[in-house]
């Protein structure tokens, strides 16, 4: 027999978790409020319903959505991911800060996806979320804020379930464990009785994280400030992170960083150069809604110790070295790792694969080395390739022969901190 509740009440357990900061419900008060609001499957034998949650990810570089179908039972705490439905859209909201327009118009375009993949009937039970990301912090206040309120109006006018928070800007600590979540639910370790888990290496366009479990008491005492350390409690055990976001050091913002270009003023008549790109090479280039003119030094040298010498000055002293990286440490790498990793042909562009730091180091001379007589699928490549080797040596401090899974979709779903923030939003896991 299928439980009926009154709309009023319906809306009210509906919301009652979706504000951390007003409400504080348990995780077990909390499992229990969604399974009385959603749908009852004909299953009574173990009592499992299937439901869905919408999410954006408001990235620097595009703007993604990730429609998720879950089952869940009432033996379990987790619900179990049964589908996700994926699209994405170039370039990312934040390019649009003068025309706040067009970011209403990208997420009417993605809703479509929302409504096909979600049953007519589920919508006003779906929760409509959008998290955006580095490239919303690196915006002036104002100009994010009018960006968030035409995706408020545009959710506001969606058939979905939309709370009073369900348009944000995620601070980037939240982005580093979201996505740590996400790879370790998907990998089966969240319910697993020992603490064996995965680490995880994000490389966006405006910031990058690192996150991961230690295995030594020493990693948490070592941190420079308290904010490298986060916990959070989940499946009835507290994990304690070390973790830390690098806003302005995601690959588009090191770009900016690298051609001494960032926070620059002149654009129009500015030309910004390096002996990371090719000595010929002139074009224009944008990133987080400005244009900026780069090109070679056709006077100087180009090659891979000229450009990670520049590289160098924007990694160095800035990336806290951890403690402990220890070689047992599996990382999975995502994002513009994984992506650049296909672009110099070191990994499948689908499968993914296992690569050594030093895979990108040699990957990263060869093509800085050859870029004047073999011009690179990318003019970028040889910047990119030498700036994630710096940030993975000298940055992070990983030695040469630290094996990396790079990867886009763990189980066939995305690699992002998406899914974590979903599993949040419906579970409250107090992150502290």
């Amino acid at each position: 027999m299928k439980l009926t509740v009154p709309l009023p009440l319906l809306i009210l357990l509906a919301v009652a978790d979706l504000s951390r900061a007003q409400v504080k419900t348990s995780i077990l008060d909390l499992t229990n409020s969604i399974g009385n609001i959603l749908p009852s499957l004909s299953r009574p034998a173990n009592h499992s319903r299937i439901f869905y949650a919408v999410m954006f990810d408001a990235g620097s570089t595009g703007t993604r959505i990730h429609v998720y179908t879950f089952i869940h039972s009432d033996s379990e705490e987790l619900p179990v991911l049964d589908n996700e439905m994926f699209h994405s859209i170039k370039p990312g909201l934040s390019a649009y800060a003068d025309s706040p327009e067009m970011a209403a118009h990208t997420v009417r375009m993605l809703l479509k996806v929302a409504k096909k993949t979600v049953p007519r009937l589920e919508w006003k039970r779906t929760p409509l979320i959008l998290r955006a990301t580095a490239g919303f912090r690196l915006l002036p206040v104002e100009k994010a804020q009018t960006l968030l309120e035409q995706v408020q109006h545009v959710f506001d006018e969606s058939p979905f379930l939309v709370s009073d928070n369900s348009v944000s800007i995620m601070n980037g600590t939240n982005e580093g464990i979201l996505a740590w979540i996400s790879v370790n639910y998907l990998t089966g370790h969240l319910n697993a009785l020992t603490k064996k888990t995965v680490g995880i290496l994000d490389l966006g366009g405006g910031s990058t994280q690192i996150t991961f479990l230690p295995k030594t008491r020493k990693t948490i005492e070592s941190v420079p400030v308290d904010d490298y350390v986060a916990r959070f409690d989940i499946s009835n055990t507290t994990f304690e992170l070390y973790t830390y976001s690098y806003l302005g050091h995601g690959l588009m913002a090191a770009r900016l960083a690298t051609l001494g270009a960032l926070g620059a003023e002149g654009l129009e008549w500015r030309v910004f150069k390096s002996s990371c790109l090719p000595k010929k090479f002139r074009d224009e280039w944008r990133f987080g809604g400005q244009t900026y003119q780069v090109s070679g030094d056709p006077d100087g040298y180009a090659g891979y110790k000229l450009c990670y010498q520049e590289v160098l000055k924007v990694v160095k002293g800035i990336i806290h070295q951890p403690y402990e990286l220890q070689d047992n440490n599996v990382f999975y790498a995502f994002s513009y790792y994984f992506d650049r990793a296909v672009d110099a042909g070191l990994i499948d562009g689908v499968q993914g694969g296992m690569l050594e730091v030093r895979d990108f180091k040699k990957r990263a001379k060869e093509v800085c080395n050859k870029m004047t007589k073999y011009p690179p699928v990318s003019s970028f490549l040889c910047m990119d390739m030498t700036y994630i080797t710096c940030l993975l040596k000298d940055g992070f401090g990983f030695k040469d022969g630290t094996v990396l899974q790079l990867t886009k979709k763990v189980n066939n779903v995305e690699a992002s901190w998406a899914l974590g923030a979903t599993l949040d939003h419906f579970h409250n896991l107090k992150i502290h």
